[in-house]
């Protein structure tokens, strides 16, 4: 296997030439930005299309090695590429919950999986065909720790590059790099052939986050109490090809301590299993972000390998009719798009 990892100047440097180069055998340029830095070399830590782009660049050129993955400042978030395809977090999660029997350390099963809220149901769907537990939590490790810890779990994971299982009781990117890489020895598959056949198994869930950053605080508060007005209304309206199916203010019982967590941000549900949730993030000195996930189910595997933004469309403006970000706050697009 042909590898490039992007260690983005971070601690995960040393670990990488460690595992990689020396237990591993992979060749000493396959570890790249791998000296740790106070200030990641004047780049952004996290690892993700955007600021991860040596990685990108390499991953979507005619050279690009088999597999390539980044980790962040302190090692425990992971990016997932192969050539000429980028996983998204959401469906990584989902495509190792679907082979962990092929890694050794979960060749008995797993006891459960878990998600955040805002990540896309593609490890429900997998939970659901091996009939394992599928918990959905607020946005937060801790939630994720209290399911570990009791044994309810063994693999969970975020939108937001954050993968897990019960090795240890946090995100580990690491790890999530290298079970990837026992997967494609294992599977003798590609990153590219690994994923399709994952979707014509179990369907795409095509998924895109809209940040928009830097809103008014009053503004944010009022789209929020915008949205919250509509939800009693919306179950059983029909726009376009998306029927709603429900509306709410995401809460949550922690099934381990009893706690109640409330307002977790807004889910509109429609009956074709598709998504738009909104969760306002912050209110410091500049600003709230609030965030839209968009989420559309697709079955047919003819459809698969659209663009996410040009498949997502209806539900883009649909967001906009319900919430008016735009509108509210002048902006004419999300400030990131991931």
């Amino acid at each position: 296997i042909s590898l490039l990892f992007d260690a983005m100047s971070a601690i995960t440097g040393p670990y990488a030439k460690r595992i990689l180069v020396e237990m591993l055998g992979a060749s000493p340029d396959s570890v790249i930005n791998a000296e740790p830095l106070e200030d990641f070399g004047g780049h952004h830590p996290d690892p993700n299309l955007a600021h991860a782009h040596e990685l990108a660049e390499t991953m979507f050129s005619a050279s690009a090695p088999t597999f390539g993955a980044a980790s962040d400042g302190d090692g425990d978030r992971n990016m997932i590429t192969g050539r000429q395809i980028f996983v998204t977090p959401s469906d990584s999660l989902a495509i190792m919950a679907a082979n962990a029997h092929l890694i050794p350390a979960y060749a008995k099963g797993l006891a459960g999986v878990a998600r955040s809220m805002p990540t896309s149901q593609a490890v429900d769907r997998v939970a659901a065909k091996y009939n394992i537990p599928c918990y959905e939590t607020p946005t937060g490790w801790k939630f994720f720790g209290n399911l570990l810890d009791a044994g309810k779990i063994t693999l969970c994971g975020e939108e937001s590059f954050g993968t897990g299982s019960e090795h240890v009781r946090e995100k580990d990117g690491v790890w999530a790099v290298l079970f990837w890489l026992n997967l494609i020895a294992k599977r003798q598959q590609s990153v590219a052939e690994i994923v399709h056949e994952h979707w014509q198994t179990f369907g795409r869930d095509i998924y895109s986050r809209h940040d928009y950053e830097a809103v008014d605080a009053a503004i944010a508060k009022g789209i929020v109490e915008h949205l919250r007005s509509q939800l009693a209304d919306l179950p059983g309206q029909v726009f376009g090809d998306y029927e709603v199916n429900f509306a709410d203010d995401f809460s949550y019982t922690d099934p381990i301590d009893g706690s109640v967590s409330n307002n977790q941000g807004i889910r509109i549900g429609f009956t074709n299993g598709s998504r738009i949730v909104f969760r306002l993030s912050g209110t410091g000195t500049v600003g709230a972000t609030l965030r839209i996930y968009l989420e559309r189910f697709e079955l047919d595997a003819k459809h698969h390998n659209q663009d996410a933004q040009v498949a997502l469309a209806d539900l883009i403006a649909l967001a906009e009719r319900l919430c008016e970000v735009k509108k509210r706050t002048g902006k004419v697009q999300p400030d990131v798009i991931t």
